[in-house]
This record gives C-alpha cells, structure tokens and sequence, in this order.
C-alpha cells in the first residue's frame, strides 16, 4: 500500500473517530465474510460503528487523542467499534455478541474509556454497568421518594396544626357556650 493511500486512510478514520470519547478493540478472529456483515447488521441496529483497521495505521490516526491507550498493545488486524447510547451500551452489545455461537472468534481485546485504557477484563466489567438510561431512572426515581417524603412531612404537620386548631375551636365553643371569639 502506497503512503498516499495510507495516509487517506489515517485521515478517513481520524474524521470518523473525531468527538468519539470511547471506543473498544475487537478482533473477528476468522469471521468469513457473510458472518462479519451479519455482525455489522446487529450492531447498526444499536447505532453501532465497525471498522476493519491496520493497527499501525490506527495508532496513526489517534495519536494525542483520550483513544490513545486503546491501541498500545493492539496486535494484527483490529476491529474500532463505537457508538451506541453510551460505552455501557458498546460494552454490553461487544460482550455479548462475543459469547453468541454464530460470531465464534469474536472478541473484545480492550479499548479506552475517558482517555483511560481498557483490557480485555475491564470491557467485561463494563459491560456489568447499569446504562445511561437505568442510570437516570434510579436517580429520578431517588429524586422523586425525596420529593415525596418532604411533601409528606409538610403536610402531615400542617394537618396537625389544623387538627390543633380544629381542637381548640371546639374546646373555646364548650366553653363558651356559643360562638368562638372572632379573631
């Protein structure tokens, strides 16, 4: 492969990789070609990218960026999968579809999350991590018990208040034998 077209490709795949923050290192192990597009059909259904890359010309491509440490040890052909709802969403779709008996090779080598690098083991805990979604449904369903719980309070310190009040109306009427005293 010439220079001219190397350095195509490195500018093509820093394009693609511009504003990603996270992404992981596959291998396709020995994937034929009609298992690799059924791959990449279930990962685009999660709004996942794929693609194939030199790692030399890979490491090219993101030197100076947080995706750095995802291609230190990277050996071979790899695979840069991004996307998703969140790295948890990449992770989570990655590991299992590297256990599906269909895309048997496939497996995820490490990547990089926040500048950070990931190994093979770290994507796997990752991929344990409630999503961004779950996330923000435990933190407003947190939120709102608060809510609730404050509401409560208030409220059941009013109605006790106004049970007092209620009580002394009724205290004063005995008393009197009449009318409560205006106020």
């Amino acid at each position: 492969m010439s220079k001219a077209v190397k350095n195509l490709l490195v500018e093509d795949l820093k394009g693609r990789l511009g504003g990603v923050g996270d992404v992981i290192v596959v291998s396709l192990g020995r994937l034929d070609a009609q298992k690799t597009t059924q791959l990449r059909q279930q990962l685009r259904k999660k709004r996942i990218h794929l693609q194939l890359v030199k790692n030399s010309l890979a490491r090219r491509a993101v030197t100076g960026t947080p995706l750095e440490p995802a291609f230190t040890d990277a050996a071979g052909m790899v695979a840069v999968a991004w996307g998703g709802e969140d790295v948890v969403d990449l992770a989570k779709e990655l590991d299992r579809l590297s256990g599906v008996k269909d895309f048997e090779g496939f497996e995820c080598r490490g990547g990089a999350l926040d500048g950070a690098r990931l190994d093979p083991a770290d994507v796997k805990r990752v991929a344990k991590w409630p999503t961004r979604t779950e996330q923000l449904s435990l933190l407003s369903g947190q939120i709102s018990s608060l809510a609730g719980l404050l509401a409560g309070q208030i409220t059941a310190a009013g109605g006790v208040l106004a049970g007092q009040l209620k009580s002394r109306a009724e205290d004063l009427e005995k008393a009197g034998g009449g009318e409560p005293p205006a106020a």
